[in-house]
């Protein structure tokens, strides 16, 4: 069974980007109804904070050193938040454009989440080597007033996509797929902009699979 890890990011349940995903998991489903969807709704989520035990507990696996009982505790906490990442076999991202990057709560799981050991290793020679095998993203991505065809910076800058790209990258993941519904608001057609990504996403579905 495929295991699909849908992470949304947006604290608006009518949200674009979560509508677009939405339509790609439905064409999934068609195709193979037992496909399994965990849905991640950052908003209603319990995301620790990555506070100084954490930080610790990161420089201690860095740094192949020992760590004391609260640092372990810490990186407990990390691991059973990690493990429901790394155990999906695609990640679904609903993520909207905020300031020219990713909402807040998304960062801050990246940030939980994003360890050594769990999803990269580091090599002083070679570099970042992701842990993640034979994974999969797909983006569901909006933004107001930035899109790929308008002038930057003055419409802003994508901080957001990239982002996203490279945490993935970075982690293992290298098959990403994007479905943009950008600009939202400067648009001169954004029903029909927003209903061509919805088909686009369906589209994506039933070409790909979950592969």
């Amino acid at each position: 069974m495929t295991n699909i890890l849908y992470i949304q990011a947006s604290p608006r349940p009518e949200a674009k980007s979560t509508a677009i995903a939405d339509a790609y998991i439905a064409a999934l489903r068609e195709q193979d109804p037992n496909i399994a969807v965990d849905v991640l709704d950052l908003a209603a989520e319990r995301l620790p904070e990555f506070d100084g035990n954490k930080v610790a507990a990161k420089m201690a696996v860095i740094g192949d050193q020992d760590q004391n009982a609260r640092q372990k505790t810490a990186w407990d906490e990390i691991i059973s938040i990690a493990q429901r990442f790394i155990a999906a076999d695609q990640y679904v991202l609903a993520v909207p454009m905020w300031n020219g990057g990713i909402p807040y709560r998304l960062k801050q799981y990246i940030d939980v989440i994003h360890q050594p050991g769990l999803l990269w290793t580091l090599d002083a020679t070679t570099g970042y080597h992701g842990l993640l095998k034979n994974k999969s993203a797909v983006l569901a991505l909006t933004s107001g007033a930035w899109g790929p065809s308008m002038p930057s910076p003055a419409f802003g800058i994508d901080h957001h996509s990239t982002y996203l790209k490279a945490w993935l990258n970075q982690a293992g993941v290298d098959i990403i797929r994007e479905i943009r519904f950008q600009p939202t608001i400067i648009n001169s057609d954004p029903e029909g902009s927003f209903k061509a990504a919805v088909a686009e996403a369906q589209e994506l579905a039933m070409g790909i699979g979950v592969y």
